[in-house]
Order: structure tokens, then sequence, then C-alpha cells
């Protein structure tokens, strides 16, 4: 069993001595910080697993998606379903310029895609951990894996970090371990308030049998709507919807999860999804497109010729006719020309407002959030400062603070990382003073 006990006597390190929780973005970036602007503080990082830095890793689909390019701060900040207000003041001290800057000063350069995602030159998110893992060891941190907090306890002088492989006393505390539900309980015992977590950008579970056969097919562009029963507002989103073996996926599926995570967890994932796959156009501009398009094909088979308008290009093929059979009786042989007026207006309004169950929630593995941690009152948000507990800080996904996909939840864990490092550094350059 380990020893829990940290008597003044015995200490792992030298004083004064940083311990931050957790080896990801927000611990190493607030670790860095700490030692950048006061060398003589002994940094400690301790990573539960044996590789630190894991989600940086399978990020973005093994690329990283470093930061995005919005770089107003109150449009960036609206990509936050929770924790907006309080991030337009944090991005005001780091924002993402300034990451993007961070890395290319260590010779990591980030490219911009379409879309406004940021990633490494090279495509591969062991760029990022090389850049990290080099400077921690250019500044001398030292980082434990397979170092599992198993209690954290505040002492007279300090506080004592009770490890598996035995304690670390400690003059200040980073816990930036993600949603962690130990440090919950730790936070929670210091007279923290809690805000629970719940999942956030998960994809959506349908169960039915128009979808057999279409997985791996995706809608360019889609509006999707979200009915929950204790909602008002149907949640909306729109952008790119896939198509999945267990139900519907995408940016624009993601969103809706994102900012209704906590009512759809209440319903237990259960609510209405309307999916509109041709946004851009009303619809009595469909039904023009649609007069349109039968005369010019009219002898062809529906089928065989999707509904195309400058607004919207053409849906696959297997979707549209799955749509044109389940949606509005259309058979394999039946030609545009032979349409009856109640078959074109049941087509219609498929593709503007289609009907789905939502049966539960799936798992985005790579971009998995949650919804919850401490509650950003009991923190100072300029230094991320406990305010019952000086010399306790929290940093990313362990406040509550979470984003849509598009490096907005990486932003959030360089920003309060740094906020954090930066304050315990000026902590101790007073004190030595």
């Amino acid at each position: 069993m380990p020893n829990h006990s940290c008597p003044p006597s015995q200490k792992h390190v030298p004083s004064p001595t940083l311990v931050v929780v957790g080896g990801g973005a927000a611990g190493f970036f607030g670790a860095l910080a700490a030692k950048q602007h006061h060398p003589e503080l002994a940094v400690v990082i301790l990573e539960a697993t044996a590789r630190p830095l894991g989600k940086v890793k399978i990020s973005g689909g093994g690329r990283c998606n470093v930061t995005n390019a919005c770089r107003d701060h109150r449009d960036f900040a609206a990509h936050y379903p929770r924790g907006q207000k309080a991030l337009i003041g944090m991005l005001a001290r780091f924002d993402a310029a300034d990451t993007v800057a961070w890395f290319e000063q260590r010779r990591v350069r980030l490219k911009t895609e379409a879309d406004g995602r940021l990633f490494p030159d090279t495509d591969d998110s062991q760029t990022i951990i090389d850049c990290l893992l080099a400077e921690a060891k250019r500044l001398g941190i030292t980082v434990h894996t397979n170092t599992k907090v198993t209690r954290l306890t505040k002492t007279t002088d300090g506080f004592c970090v009770a490890t598996n492989h035995g304690p670390f006393n400690a003059s200040a505390v980073l816990l930036a371990c993600g949603a962690h539900r130990p440090a919950y309980d730790w936070l929670s015992a210091l007279g923290h308030a809690m805000v629970p977590p719940v999942p956030s950008l998960f994809t959506f579970v349908v169960n039915d049998p128009r979808l057999a056969g279409l997985a791996g097919i995706s809608v360019p562009d889609a509006m999707v709507s979200v009915v929950v029963a204790d909602q008002k507002q149907p949640l909306k989103a729109e952008g790119p919807l896939l198509i999945t073996h267990w139900g519907f996926s995408g940016p624009a599926v993601l969103k809706c999860s994102a900012w209704g995570a906590r009512s759809l967890h209440q319903t237990h994932y259960k609510a209405q999804l309307t999916v509109d796959m041709v946004p851009r156009l009303g619809f009595g501009e469909v039904e023009a497109a649609m007069a349109e398009h039968r005369q010019t094909h009219e002898k062809g088979l529906v089928i065989n010729y999707p509904l195309q308008t400058t607004a919207h290009p053409p849906l696959a093929k297997r979707l549209w006719a799955a749509l044109c059979r389940h949606g509005a009786g259309i058979t394999e042989t039946q030609r545009w020309g032979t349409l009856s007026k109640k078959q074109t207006t049941r087509l219609i309004e498929t593709l503007k407002r289609s009907q789905w169950q939502i049966d539960g929630k799936g798992v985005f593995k790579e971009e998995f959030v949650t919804a919850g941690g401490t509650a950003l009152a009991e923190l100072d948000l300029a230094t991320m400062e406990s305010r019952h507990v000086p010399g306790l800080y929290v940093a990313g996904e362990l406040i509550d603070v979470d984003g849509l996909t598009g490096g907005f939840n990486f932003q959030n864990a360089w920003t309060t990382g740094y906020l954090a490092g930066t304050a315990i550094a000026n902590r101790f350059e007073k004190e030595k003073r």
C-alpha cells in the first residue's frame, strides 16, 4: 500500500515546488509557463498513464487541431456552450494568436485550413507532443508517468500529493487532469462547488431501417434540429452531416450535442431529430427547382438523377435513392416525368424535414469532452487560483468550460494552463523578493 503521509522532512523534490497533476495539454502548458517565468521553481508533472499528452496524440484524426483562426475574442468565445463570458477575459490575456506565436517560436509552424482549424504543417500530432516534451526537458521539468494521485491534502506550508509511488510535498498544486472523478472529490472536499460532469460532443444513435446500407455517406451542408422534452426551443446547428453504422455524426450533430449536453443527459438521450438536407433553399425554392429538374430529366429514372441546384450539390446516389424509396414511395423504375404531385410533395418534405428518433448517444472518441467541472465562481479567472485554497490552481477540462470542435477545447487548455503557470511563477517571484 502506498504511504499517504507527507512528513516535513521527506521531500522528493526541492522546495519551492509546483506539482502539476495531469500530463495533458493544460498541465504541460501550465508547467512550462511556470518554469519559464520562474526558473528557480522546481516543477513536477504527475501523469497517471504510461504516456503523457494522450489526447493530443489522437486529436484531429492524429493531426492535432491546435487552435482556431478566429481572432475576435467575443466570436471565439461564442464557440463555448459553457464558459463564454469567462473566456472573453481569459483570451484577452492569452489567445489563439499567442498560441500560434508560442509554437512558432519553438519552430513548429501551423497551417490554417479553409474552416479555420489550425494544424501543424506536418499533419502529425507527434510534432506538438515532441515540442512540449522537448521544452519540458530543456527547462528541467520532471515528468513522472504511471503515477496516480490518490489523495490531495492541504498542509501548513503547502500540499501533500499522495500517489501510488509515495507522497510529494508541494508549495503549489495545479490540477489539470481533465474530467477525473477523484479530482472532483478532492476539490469538493476542499470546499469547492463542482458542476456535475456530463458528456459533450457525441454522436446520435438512430435505429432506423431507412439508414441501412448508408454508413459513410455525408451531406456537405445540412441543418439539424433536435427537440428535447425540457427545452422550449429546439437545438439547431448547420454543417456537414455524416451517416454512421449507428446513426448520425458530423459537425452539425456534434454542435447540437454540445449545446444540448445537459438537456439530452436529463432525457437519457431520447429526442426527436429533424434533418434539412437543403437548408439554403426554402420549400418554394425546392419546389421550383424540382419542377425545372423534372423538365430537364423527364425521361430519366428519378433515382439516377438526384436534384441538383446552384445552392446545393446533388446528394449521394445511395442516399437519394433511399429518400425517394422510403420518403416518397418512388420506385426504382419510375421516371421524373411520371411523378405525381403527392410524390413530389412528399419528396420535398423528406429533403427539407425528414424525422428521426434519437435513441441514445454514441462515443466520439477523438474529441470526447466533458461538460462540467469546477464552478467558475470558485476561481480567480485572472490566475486560475482557487478562491478557497491559496496555492491551488485548476486548468483545462477540470473547469466548467467546454467548446465545440475546431480547436476550441485545446485553446481552453493552452489559455488556462498559461494563466495558471504565469500566476504561480509571479507568486513565487514576489515571495523571493
